[in-house]
């Protein structure tokens, strides 16, 4: 039995919510239902708020440092959720992700150097590696029994003309894939035949829907994990990405060293207070929730495939791996990009992530957040139905 009300329909309007209080600044629109950014409408698990008010109740919030609970916080989530053994010596802390990879590229990279991606996929690894004067290598996914395969020939092929970086996904966004401990086996082996560094991008590794088992790609052995650096984070597992708190986590030392250089060339680098707390909470105590919320997310999951199938027979559905954004096919309306996200937006009234918008094979896809309580899906679903048919 549930202990978490997960239908509880919280109001985040008027609090600077990128989802909620933009959308209209995005599309163009009001009255849209915002099922587009990345981040769940679930209140965090209640220790986090309790370690942040707690925290925020001492009057003084000078420099931080993180402490050996911080860390151990860390070290014990990897073993204990993916079977990971790191060691304190490996991690870097970051404000983000995206922030992480970023620096990644630039540690690792000159201008004019390539870097690999698996379109489509999340729109920042673009915007990454174009603003930075890097090289586009583009490794579209094949569209197969409706989901997306890596083609592994292309893949060796494009690797060995000279690619430095391969930013991963893992789990896929927007796809929702979780790539197999075989395709993963693969993918690093390839990566160390070249001299390839893997910046992976594991930020919905906890989410793994019923069924399926996120591997960390740098666990599957010595030479992979030496070439790789890994970036994990709680925001999306516990929805506190406005607290900005994650992890970089390399075993190689080289690598780690460049990183951190250019981490404090930047000048940008460590956690702030509140993100301190944050990580220790989520990870020492909030594990209970994070069950709850996956079986919750799963229920919305089986709410769309049926729906889909039963009155949008047009739009085909892949069924999502990890976390709560569901890739839909609608090419066969034989609508344009262009004119998809007017119907959507004029029509049905709800604001989507477009398909295109993550590069190529994305076209004529949106991507839907069913992170929110399942009366939210339901009137997202009536809204498709409105505009799409």
């Amino acid at each position: 039995m549930s202990i978490i009300n997960f239908d509880l329909e919280i109001n985040r309007k008027g609090t600077a919510s990128l989802k909620w209080d933009l959308t209209e600044e995005r599309y163009g629109e009001k009255d849209l239902l915002p099922m587009w950014v990345a981040d769940m409408d679930f209140a965090s698990p209640v220790e986090i708020v309790e370690a942040l008010t707690k925290r925020a109740a001492h009057p003084v919030y000078g420099y931080t440092a993180p402490t050996e609970a911080v860390y151990n916080s860390a070290i014990n989530w990897m073993k204990n959720k993916h079977n990971w053994e790191i060691q304190k010596e490996w991690i870097t802390f970051s404000a983000g992700v995206v922030s992480g990879f970023t620096t990644a590229i630039l540690a690792y990279s000159e201008p004019g150097d390539k870097v690999l991606i698996q379109t489509p996929v999340y729109t920042p690894f673009f915007d990454s590696v174009k603003s930075n004067d890097r090289v586009l290598v583009e490794n579209q996914l094949k569209y197969e029994d409706n989901t997306l395969k890596i083609d592994f020939d292309l893949l060796e092929s494009q690797l060995q003309d000279d690619v430095k970086l391969f930013l991963l996904c893992s789990p896929h966004n927007p796809g929702g894939m979780v790539w197999t401990r075989e395709d993963l086996q693969k993918i690093g082996e390839l990566c160390v035949k070249y001299n390839v560094v893997i910046i992976s991008d594991e930020i919905h590794a906890d989410l793994c829907l019923p069924g399926f088992t996120h591997y960390p790609i740098a666990s599957l052995s010595e030479d992979i994990s030496n070439v790789t650096v890994t970036l994990m984070a709680p925001s999306k597992t516990f929805n506190v990405a406005g607290i900005q708190a994650s992890l970089i986590i390399c075993e190689n030392k080289k690598l780690q060293q460049k990183l951190n250089q250019k981490q404090h060339q930047l000048a940008f680098h460590g956690l702030n207070l509140f993100a301190l707390e944050v990580i220790t909470a989520s990870y020492d105590h909030c594990n209970y929730w994070l069950e709850e919320a996956v079986q919750y997310i799963q229920k919305n999951v089986e709410t769309v495939q049926k729906f889909v199938e039963e009155e949008l027979p047009h739009i085909k559905m892949i069924a999502p791996e990890a976390s709560y954004l569901i890739w839909l096919d609608c090419r066969a309306l034989g609508l344009s990009d262009q004119e998809l996200k007017q119907q959507l937006i004029q029509k049905g009234k709800i604001a989507v992530s477009p398909g295109v918008s993550y590069g190529k094979g994305g076209e004529g896809f949106i991507r839907l957040n069913v992170g929110c309580t399942h009366a939210t899906v339901i009137e997202g679903l009536k809204r498709l139905k409105l505009a799409l048919t």
